[in-house]
């Protein structure tokens, strides 16, 4: 990069370097290094260390996704928020975003042909989308249903990696075109030349929060199977139920418009039919977990909602827009403090605009994805990468971490194998007379008679799971296997 970073120490002082050409961030592989002139004394090579607080934040990520969705169950505490607020388990989807974006700031810091790399970007962005659309659209019942297929008239479009895939795609062409070539020497002319980024993700946020609040929610209707009811006499008679609505800037989970949008562009067979809302004291006798409709619930308990739509989804790529911003700063600060007191600055303005934001009446909702939600998660994974970058990265302490830096090494695929659930589904497919009687089955049912409880012995198997999964991804690292969204993801840098 041939941007250095000064800062001006006072009134005609000299201006010294904040970043020097050798304490750039090189992604694999790594470019020569420039000869030394003839009969000049060769100074000792310095080699850039890989940034490992990276593969230690995606690899925890991916284990607190595996932990969510596999013992979020018996563990409602850690499961989703049923509608408002937020719990441990809210965080972990921006934060994923929030790395990708850091990532992409590595990969596209340059950008010799702009169409070339729009074209591979796009490309793999569609290749991650589709399948997500094979793996959370249907096609696969789950592990539970050892069957497969899809009726197309009903199948889900969107989901976690038709998310990612988006605003990967979102954060990879605003890297790519809306980044000024200008050299970086100060900090202001850092604000110049990411200002287009800025732009637009406050043009995001805008067009959100006009949609949210100023779009009008008309009545609307949806079918239901009559044996869902509460009151059913067991046929299956599909009929038809109606939500009153009629109004605007509503946030609850009837009448929002991110729901709105969804039921117009996409269609009701192709949403979500197991929503989080059914978790809530409208929906569920035992709320905050599932349960049975409760006496005089509302129709709309019964009703599909996408989390990840279309509107929540726009807004969830400013989460990546995020982690671009701190990737930018690891790219051009020199040293471990500038980084840190920049990441420290930058979350905690986050973090504050968010309670600001929820005290001026927008809510903390991660299915609404709002802009206090994703204001307050980008500033908790600001912290987070603050905290691991310092144990990893400064004063060295990798070994208690090491399992998940195998396995964000090879995050995706873990996550497609784990928390997609294809492995054990595959898994299950072999059994002992009855399909009941399969391994996975099994060694859970072993450790909930061990722990005499099902929670604990659930949580058992899951962080069971969870190692099993980094042993497997050091497996695939010691064999050089990786699958990744996007090439030269790692990053090493001049300590």
């Amino acid at each position: 990069m041939d941007a250095t970073v000064v800062a001006i120490a006072g009134d005609g002082d000299p201006r010294r370097r904040l970043l020097n050409h050798a304490s750039e961030i090189h992604p694999y592989p790594e470019s020569p290094s420039p000869r030394q002139p003839p009969g000049t004394d060769a100074k000792p090579e310095r080699k850039p260390h890989r940034v490992a607080s990276l593969d230690v934040f995606r690899g925890l990520t991916v284990a607190m996704m595996i932990l969510v969705d596999d013992a979020g169950g018996a563990w409602p505490g850690i499961n989703h928020a049923p509608w408002l607020g937020v719990t441990v388990a809210d965080f972990v989807m921006p934060a994923f975003l929030f790395i990708i974006g850091v990532s992409a700031a590595l990969v596209f810091k340059r950008t010799q042909n702009k169409i070339a790399t729009s074209k591979k970007a796009a490309y793999r962005a569609f290749k991650l989308f589709i399948l997500g659309v094979i793996l959370q659209g249907g096609y696969i019942h789950g592990r539970h249903n050892l069957t497969y297929g899809v009726d197309l008239d009903h199948i889900r479009w969107l989901g976690v990696l038709q998310r990612i895939a988006i605003g990967y795609f979102l954060a990879a062409m605003s890297e790519i075109w809306l980044v000024n070539n200008i050299s970086v020497d100060s900090p202001v002319s850092f604000v110049k030349k990411y200002f287009m980024e800025w732009v637009m993700a406050i043009m995001i946020s805008a067009l959100y929060i006009s949609l949210i609040f100023g779009l009008y929610v008309p009545n609307w209707e949806f079918k239901v199977q009559t044996s869902n009811l509460t009151f059913s006499n067991g046929s299956n008679e599909i009929g038809f139920k109606t939500v009153q609505c009629g109004l605007r800037g509503s946030l609850g989970p009837p009448c929002n418009a991110v729901g709105f949008v969804d039921r117009v562009l996409l269609g009701e067979n192709h949403l979500y039919k197991n929503p989080v809302y059914k978790r809530t004291k409208e929906c569920s006798v035992n709320s905050p977990d599932y349960g049975a409709l409760p006496p005089n619930a509302p129709d709309w308990c019964l009703a599909p909602f996408d989390p990840e739509g279309l509107l929540s989804t726009l807004m969830a790529a400013v989460s990546c827009f995020v982690g671009l911003h701190f990737g930018h700063v690891l790219i051009h600060c020199q040293n471990h403090s500038q980084r840190m007191l920049s990441w420290l600055l930058a979350s905690t303005v986050l973090t504050a605009s968010g309670f600001l934001l929820q005290l001026s009446g927008m809510p903390f909702s991660k299915p609404l994805y709002t802009v206090s939600y994703m204001l307050l998660t980008g500033g908790v994974s600001g912290f987070l990468l603050l905290l691991l970058y310092y144990i990893v990265d400064v004063i060295q302490i990798k070994k208690p971490l090491i399992l998940f830096q195998w396995m964000g090494m090879n995050a995706l695929i873990v996550y497609v194998l784990a928390a997609c659930e294809l492995f054990p589904t595959l898994l299950q497919g072999f059994y002992w007379r009855s399909p009941e009687n399969n391994l996975v089955d099994a060694t859970q049912s072993l450790l909930q008679i061990i722990f005499q409880s099902k929670r604990w012995g659930t949580l058992a198997f899951v962080l069971v799971e969870i190692i099993f999964w980094c042993l497997a991804a050091c497996f695939l690292h010691m064999k050089g296997i990786y699958l990744k969204l996007q090439k030269n993801i790692s990053a090493r840098v001049m300590m």
